[in-house]
């Protein structure tokens, strides 16, 4: 079965999610990597955040430069466990999920489950049929870092496979 979920994730359908479900993911997130998460974790510890995380989804991706008539290149994920260091914070500041890839660290998994949050799994190596979900793309930060800027990305029917539900069920450790 096939869960249509719009964005952002309410805590309300995160507890119904389970993991192993099958998720369609509607609406807006933000999109980042390694270099975008140091950054931004450098301004949170300044005080200064430079952008609102609470309530949003972060999906791990450094896209390709679009094509002629594209709106994105290809976007598939990159491995979550390198973002492991920033998630529990982030997690019990208001973040409500993540998209990536792979295994996630004890210390994430907790945060995820306190927090009633989610993380979902992309299918790595499927970055071109990502780029078709995707219909809008805005830099919201760190222009300078290319492919590792910050931006919004705006999705229609983006699969994702529930990794860590909401009670800290892994589909890794099954």
């Amino acid at each position: 079965m096939i869960i249509n979920v719009d964005l952002p994730l309410s805590k309300d359908v995160a507890s119904q999610l389970k993991a192993g479900d099958t998720v369609y993911l509607s609406g807006s997130m933000y999109v980042f990597r390694d270099a975008g998460h140091k950054r931004l974790f450098a301004s949170i510890e300044a005080g200064k955040p430079d952008i609102d995380y609470a309530g949003e989804t972060i999906y791990f991706m450094g896209p390709c430069p679009a094509l002629q008539g594209q709106v994105l290149g290809s976007c598939g994920p990159t491995t979550s466990c390198r973002m492991d260091k920033y998630t529990p914070y982030m997690f019990d500041t208001g973040l409500a999920a993540q998209i990536g890839k792979g295994k996630r660290d004890k210390a994430s998994i907790d945060a995820i489950a306190r927090s009633g949050g989610v993380y979902f799994a992309a299918i790595g190596g499927a970055g071109a049929i990502y780029s078709k979900c995707v219909t809008d793309v805005q830099v919201i930060a760190y222009e300078d870092l290319g492919t590792e800027a910050i931006r919004r990305i705006t999705v229609k029917d983006f699969p994702v496979i529930v990794a860590v539900d909401s009670t800290g069920k892994d589909i890794y450790s099954r």
